[in-house]
């Protein structure tokens, strides 16, 4: 079983480590609701079997499934992927799912609270009760400690460095639909004591058009310590120019909490990815969830790959600028093998690779 510590993770000497250090294994959700997935979920079901097969080629892949869809996903799932029955609302592991913290010795869970992107104010779906129970059933199952912390907070709005640097968005953590009660003093002092972190990093903007109002985990990454790959475009014309220019300034003159000026990389993104009129048509039109028109343009990124024990797993759009962006981060990452998996099935749920995976760090 697993026991709620009324501490911090800081005061006990637990931090959050950087995605590129060991892990234990990763954390998925199987998709499934018709009102947002196309065609009752099909075709995303077999882009989470490609995700979920490219990282069990690294490491141990744990899948969550409801009730209803458990004998369907064991079926489509290879045999290397561990299937749990597990009741959800959606299929976004990063942002319901837990924080796992270590201190070399053992591995306890962070647990935020979660609205849905915003719950009443612009939230995607409601209700949302069953995600937001997800992270202490992931402690239960893995029969780790947990801390409940007192903040709304998604797990990709915000990356770290495991050496005390946190990078984030002032869109997301700041907009009046996740914390209205809080300051960024106050919200910072929170991160600080639940992820020990000593250092901000504040970029103002996501990926345009990101209706997770811009999670962090879309535009920008940590590589490794002191090193980052950042969403770009050459394109002035693009909205995402200005965005990715200005935090391009932002991380130019930025130090971490080791005093390092960081390394940045641009990755050019995919040319504008817009969703089909036969891919709006398959969603189920439901109130309270966010619809999804035809000719909307989607937040592609390649930033939102998943980096797995020698793997780095990146979405691709068949689309020209796909090859360079591998190419890249595959001269970036020459201890990882970098695997591309087409995502676009993905992409139009809301999300993309590091979206839909959550990792748990090797204690």
């Amino acid at each position: 079983m697993s026991f709620l510590i009324d501490s911090t993770p800081r005061k006990d000497g637990f931090r959050m480590p950087g995605e590129f250090e060991t892990h234990a294994g990763t954390w998925m959700l199987w998709p499934e609701r018709p009102d947002n997935w196309r065609n009752g979920a099909k075709p995303a079901q077999k882009a989470f079997v490609a995700v979920a097969s490219a990282i069990a080629q690294f490491e141990p892949v744990t899948m969550c499934v409801s009730q209803v869809q458990f004998r369907n996903a064991r079926n489509m799932l290879p045999g290397n992927v561990r299937v749990v029955e597990m009741s959800n609302n959606d299929s976004w592991m990063r942002d319901c799912g837990p924080t796992f913290v270590v201190d070399g010795k053992t591995a306890r869970v962070v647990d935020w609270d979660f609205n849905a992107w915003g719950g009443l104010l612009g939230g995607l779906y409601f209700p949302w009760d069953l995600d937001d129970q997800v992270a202490g059933k992931v402690a239960d199952i893995e029969r780790v400690d947990r801390y409940k912390a007192p903040l709304v907070l998604e797990g990709g709005s915000i990356h770290v460095d495991g050496q005390g640097t946190l990078m984030t968005t002032k869109e997301c953590l700041l907009n009046e639909n996740r914390n209205p009660d809080k300051t960024q003093a106050e919200i910072e002092d929170l991160l600080a004591g639940y992820l020990n972190i000593k250092k901000f990093i504040w970029l103002n903007h996501g990926v345009y058009n990101d209706e997770t109002n811009g999670h962090v985990d879309n535009i920008c990454c940590f590589i490794r310590p002191g090193v980052v790959a950042l969403t770009w475009t050459d394109d002035k014309s693009d909205p995402q120019y200005e965005i990715s220019q200005e935090n391009y300034e932002i991380l130019q003159s930025a130090t971490d909490a080791q005093g390092r000026k960081l390394e940045i990389h641009k990755i050019h993104q995919p040319d504008p990815v817009l969703i089909r009129a036969e891919e709006a048509e398959g969603v189920d039109a439901v109130e309270g969830t966010l619809p999804r028109e035809a000719g909307d343009r989607m937040a592609a990124s390649y930033i939102n790959f998943y980096l797995c024990n020698g793997g780095a797993v990146v979405p691709t759009f068949d689309d020209p600028h796909d090859s360079l962006a591998l190419a890249e981060l595959q001269k970036l990452l020459p201890e990882r093998k970098v695997v591309g998996v087409p995502a676009r099935e993905i992409l139009l749920g809301g999300g993309n690779i590091h979206c839909i995976t959550q990792q748990q760090p090797k204690a």
